[in-house]
């Protein structure tokens, strides 16, 4: 969600006429977008921001600007923190940032121009915007023609906000109630994508698969799929349907949302990548409940088990939150023997970090940070030996791989993905760029598939 959002803003500046500059220091404008969900998300952004003083300091003339989640949430208390911060734009106005960049970006330039050279005092020249306030219908969104036409895969949001308020997570209240866009909406952005060459979409969502259930209607029953259809298996229908896109995705469902008509979906519906990310967050039921998360460690299993037997070869990663208020050994335990019973093709796994205006943030009993951390790294490791795991049974095989670019460790080698999601690297002897192709496997690491391409 925060990549496609700094998309959006970079986008929005491009069409004004601004360009990409490789390094900071030849910026006229740096944004920050931000995040809440941990606290280490915040130090880092604030971190970053403090350092850029010094830029500041030298060129008055350019805008600082924070953007998203922590902007949200923390709004104009930000500036009496950072003296030379000019911007403050939260998650529902990243459409009006060009519009702020340019007012902040003609007063800073205008004062400069008249003024001492040797002016240095930030307040001659603080022209602050702080802009955080619900502003319904902010989901347009805005391609920027002058990207490469070989990208092959792009993210659509297709709703914003979240309803369930789980304890430990801020989002609600950076992001708001759920709102969704229409099918037709949704479609008509991805039949552009496909125009422009772009095979694979994500749709994204707070809770993807509750998308629509406040606005749109289910659809009428249809024999052997359930009593009715979910909007969002509706909108899974209409985006396959889309003539030259190749493969689809949606991220993040919560488990609740997971009815049988999503499942079926995955067994009817082959443009549906075979690859589900479905939060766990704990396996121990008593931490669920304090959670607030309305479902057992059992009914996630068997959840589990239906996707797997929905699509052979299917791959599911999750979530997992170590270190929760009050979590005993007993109810660690219980998470480690579920993730080690249903073997998870990946897992991002998170140390508790209690976010403020939360209800776990005020739970008694808060578990002691090196206990969190032996935790985090206890569970990592058998993370990692599934990943290993799940990885090497490749080896040896033929895998549809979506190239997407260069390597991020190596730019003389080609990546892509499969179906699967998972990252294959092989040589860049032509460009494969946004093609769709098989490669051979031959050999597999912790978290990366190195092969060669078959034509």
């Amino acid at each position: 969600m925060n990549e496609r959002d700094s998309e959006q803003v970079a986008h929005s500046l491009i069409a004004r006429g601004y360009e990409h500059v490789s390094c900071e220091t030849d910026a006229d404008v740096v944004l920050l977008n931000t995040c809440s969900v941990r606290d280490m998300a915040e130090q880092k952004a604030l971190g970053k921001m403090g350092m850029l003083g010094r830029m500041a300091k030298s060129r008055p003339e350019t805008v600082f600007g924070f953007l998203g989640c922590m902007a949200q949430a923390r709004g104009a208390e930000l500036l009496k923190e950072i003296p030379h911060l000019d911007l403050v734009v939260g998650t529902q106005k990243f459409h009006r940032v060009a519009d702020y960049v340019d007012d902040v970006v003609a007063r800073k330039r205008s004062v400069v121009g008249i003024a001492d050279p040797g002016l240095n005092r930030m307040d001659d020249l603080r022209f602050s915007i702080v802009d955080v306030e619900e502003e319904v219908g902010s989901q347009s969104t805005i391609r920027d023609q002058s990207l490469a036409p070989k990208q092959a895969t792009a993210f659509v949001s297709i709703m914003q906000g979240c309803n369930m308020h789980c304890t430990f997570c801020i989002v609600p209240r950076t992001r708001g109630a759920e709102r969704s866009r229409t099918i037709s909406e949704i479609a008509s952005e991805v039949r552009a994508l496909v125009a422009r060459g772009v095979k694979e979409v994500t749709l994204l969502g707070q809770i993807v698969n509750l998308y629509g259930r406040h606005e749109f209607p289910s659809g009428a029953a249809v024999a052997g799929r359930g009593p009715s259809i979910s909007p969002f298996v509706q909108l899974l229908e209409a985006v396959s349907a889309i003539d030259g896109l190749e493969r689809l995705r949606f991220t993040s469902p919560h488990p609740i949302g997971f009815r049988d008509d999503l499942i079926d979906a995955f067994s009817r519906l082959p443009k549906l990548a075979e690859h589900v990310h479905l939060p766990l967050q704990s396996g121990s039921n008593r931490i669920l409940k304090a959670m607030h998360r309305p479902y057992t460690a059992e009914r996630y299993a068997q959840l589990v088990g239906k996707i797997r037997g929905a699509r052979p070869g299917i791959a599911v990663t999750t979530d997992i939150i170590v270190g929760f208020p009050g979590e005993t050994d007993s109810d660690y335990k219980a998470t480690r023997d579920l993730v080690e019973h249903l073997q998870f093709d990946n897992a991002f796994v998170f140390r508790y970090s209690p976010r403020r205006e939360t209800r776990a943030a005020t739970m008694s009993d808060q578990v002691d940070e090196s206990l969190k951390e032996a935790r985090n790294q206890d569970l990592l490791g058998i993370i990692n030996a599934s990943t290993r795991r799940a990885n090497e049974k490749l080896v040896g095989t033929r895998v549809e791989v979506l190239c997407e670019g260069p390597s991020k460790t190596n730019p003389a080698r080609l990546m892509g993905r499969t179906r699967t999601n998972k990252v294959v690297v092989f040589e860049a002897r032509e460009n494969r760029i946004g093609k769709i192709f098989d490669v051979a496997i031959e050999r597999a690491n912790g978290f990366s598939l190195y092969g060669q391409p078959i034509d």
